[in-house]
Formats: structure tokens, sequence, C-alpha cells
């Protein structure tokens, strides 16, 4: 099969190539999915997962990209809940082979069938993005109607699944962003937007919940700004200022069927929008996944046509 691959740290994502290697094949309660789209997330190359496996044994070359949608195409030994022929999307383990490839084994609990009416690279789009959303907002944020939230980075892949989930849930939503993100932050849902190039962060006060998806000076910053009994989630690791009062929950998302079902249903009734920037061809993905100018959404390889 055709598979992305790493081999270098320190090159980034520059150092991808494009090479030809076996298909894998199912473990016990695996499936092999035949790959329609895969997703990636740029910071997956800083993960020590990426380059060692549990034991911390060097796992080079090793296939990036954790998000995908395609279909079912051999079940492991014991693997129940899912059929070969079957359209699927989810997330795959942190520490095993990804999804820029043709095929990839997955375990079969960390997929939830995708409706035939959704497509390919929309399914493909969701599971990092959607889940992270779902998670930090519900169980980490426990978000309640009439709260506020600020979204870091709200037109962003993240940050525009929060926004919307937010909304919908009945929150007061205040995005933050470049001056450029403003328009889509609003349209994904915000009620308000801080330029961080130009406005004063620290204007905003009283927050029910900051949703970090930034960190770094932004994150200490947002300490602050939470009202006692507040909330910061955080998924670029713990703030270097913890908030005085307030929880501080930094979390890794994990894969959750249940979750993934309520996240596509969003996507079929018209309640939550995909934010994709680009759609290229896993010939062309080397030069995708190196971009020469910004771009606020996923990225999705098509692996298949």
């Amino acid at each position: 099969m055709k598979a992305i691959v790493v081999t270098d740290e320190a090159a980034g994502t520059a150092g991808m190539t494009l090479v030809d290697r076996p298909a894998p094949e199912p473990a016990i309660n695996d499936v092999v999915v035949q790959v329609h789209a895969s997703g990636f997330v740029p910071t997956e190359l800083t993960w020590p997962s990426t380059w060692t496996d549990r034991l911390g044994r060097d796992r080079t070359p090793s296939v990036p990209g954790h998000e995908l949608a395609g279909v079912v195409s051999a079940l492991g030994y014991g693997t129940t809940g899912l059929s070969v022929g079957q359209r699927v999307f989810g997330l795959t383990d942190w520490s095993r082979d990804g999804t820029l490839a043709e095929y990839v084994a997955v375990e079969a609990r960390n997929l939830a069938p995708l409706p035939g009416d959704v497509d390919f690279t929309v399914g493909a789009s969701l599971p990092i993005s959607g889940l992270t959303a779902w998670q930090g907002l519900f169980e980490h944020g426990r978000l309640r109607a009439g709260q506020s939230v600020l979204v870091h980075g709200a037109a962003g892949a993240v940050g525009s699944m929060v926004t919307q989930l937010a909304h919908e849930f009945g929150a007061y939503v205040i995005g933050t962003g470049r001056a450029a993100d403003r328009q889509r932050a609003l349209d994904f849902g915000a009620q308000e937007f801080v330029d961080l190039e130009n406005d004063v962060l620290e204007d905003v006060g009283g927050i029910d919940l900051v949703f970090d998806v930034i960190g770094g000076d932004i994150g200490k910053r947002s300490a602050g700004l939470i009202r006692a009994g507040g909330s910061l989630v955080s998924v670029v690791g713990p703030p270097d200022v913890r908030p005085a009062d307030a929880l501080t929950i930094d979390f890794v998302v994990t894969s959750d069927r249940a979750q993934l079902g309520e996240i596509v249903q969003r996507v079929r009734d018209g309640r939550l929008l995909t934010n994709i920037a680009k759609v290229a061809d896993l010939d062309d993905a080397v030069a995708a996944l190196n971009p020469t100018e910004r771009a606020t959404g996923k990225t999705i390889i098509r692996v298949r046509s």
C-alpha cells in the first residue's frame, strides 16, 4: 500500500515521504479499514507516541495521522460491533501507525458508523476536533446553559467546533483569534470577538469557562479572566499560571463511539458545520501538509477517490 511516513522528528512535516509498505493485518479486536480520507494535526509530530512505542522503543518509520473515514475491509479475531463493507470514521491509537495510508489497523471500539449521506472527507474532519470540543466542554468543563465561554482560536479546526457546540447548548460565547478571523468566528456562533493582535484580552472578565487551544502567553493571561468557581480547560498542556479559585483541566482527547454519533448527527441535521480549509490527494499530501500560507481550518487528505 501507499503511505506517508516520518523518520526524523527535527524535520517535522518537511521530512514526510510517500512510500510503499506492507498493508497491516488486524490483531484481536481490530479491524482493518480501507482509508478514504484522513485528517492530520501538525502538532502530532512533537508527540513522543509518534516516534516511540509504549515501551519507549523507536518505531520509525511511522505513519502519522489519527483521524479517518473509510470502509472496513477485514476483521480481527473476536471483533464485534462492525462488519466488512461498513462505512466508519473515528480516531486511531496514538502509538500505532496512523491514517495517512491506504489501509490502517485500528481497534473496533475507536470507530463509529459513518452515515451514507456524510462524505468521507467530512467524516475525517470530525474525530479530533469534534471529540476535543465535546469532551472539553461537557466532560471536563461541565458546561451549563447561560454560562460564558471564552474560546481561543475560535475560527480554527477545534475552536470552531467548541464555539458551535457551546452556542447550541445555550452559552454566551466570546471568540478570540487574529483580526482576519473575526467574521468566521461570529459566523460559527460567537457573540463577541477579541482580536488578539489589537484588542485587550484583559477587558474580558468574569468568564465561567476558558477553552484554551493556544497556550503560552495567552494561556497565562487567561488565568486572570476566570470568575471564582469557573474552569480553564486546556489541550496544550498545563498552564504556567493557574487561576485562583478556579478549576484547571488539561486533557488528552480519547475516542468515544457514542460521542462520535452525537457529533455526526449534528453535521447531518445542520447544527454543526465542518471547518475544512483544503482537501488534497495522497500523492500530493506532502506538499499540502507543508503549506506556504496560513490556512484556518483542517487539511484533509483524500486517500481514495
